[in-house]
């Protein structure tokens, strides 16, 4: 099944085709009041740590750096994307974002993330219960 994840930046105006929109940032964006983003949610726990945020935009360390750290938070604490992946199931996500740069932030990773993991929860549930009643699955398994 495909999921629609989109990227965007909260200064961008809401869309109709938006679906769900989610700030998933730690800090507040400077100048917007909650009642003019039309946010379905302000998801702070998908977003990078303080530390390894800081890090990043300090240039402390680099992009490739910042996608592994990202990545191994992600992995370490997979129960965060769960409120996503929730919202990717009913229908268009819009994950948003402050920064200027959408493709050098958080978000791209982000949406990896989700997309292999509501990937993952696809194939689970493919798996036959009991060969006997699924045996049509396993001489014709589905195509992902």
């Amino acid at each position: 099944m495909t999921h629609d994840i989109r990227l965007k930046r909260i200064y961008a105006a809401p869309a109709e085709e938006d679906g769900a929109r989610v700030l998933v940032d730690r800090l507040w964006p400077r100048g917007k009041r909650r009642e003019g983003l039309a946010l379905t949610d302000w998801y702070r726990d998908a977003s990078p740590s303080p530390t390894l945020r800081r890090q990043y935009r300090q240039a402390e360390i680099s992009a490739g750096v910042f996608a592994v750290r990202y990545r191994g938070e992600l992995r370490d604490r997979p129960e965060v994307l769960v409120p996503l992946m929730r919202l990717a199931r009913r229908g268009p996500l819009t994950l948003l974002s402050a920064v200027r740069d959408l493709e050098a932030s958080h978000l791209p990773l982000l949406r990896e993330a989700l997309l292999r993991a509501l990937h993952e929860e696809d194939i689970q549930d493919m798996e036959p219960a009991s060969p006997p009643c699924f045996a049509h699955q396993l001489r014709n398994p589905p195509t992902p």
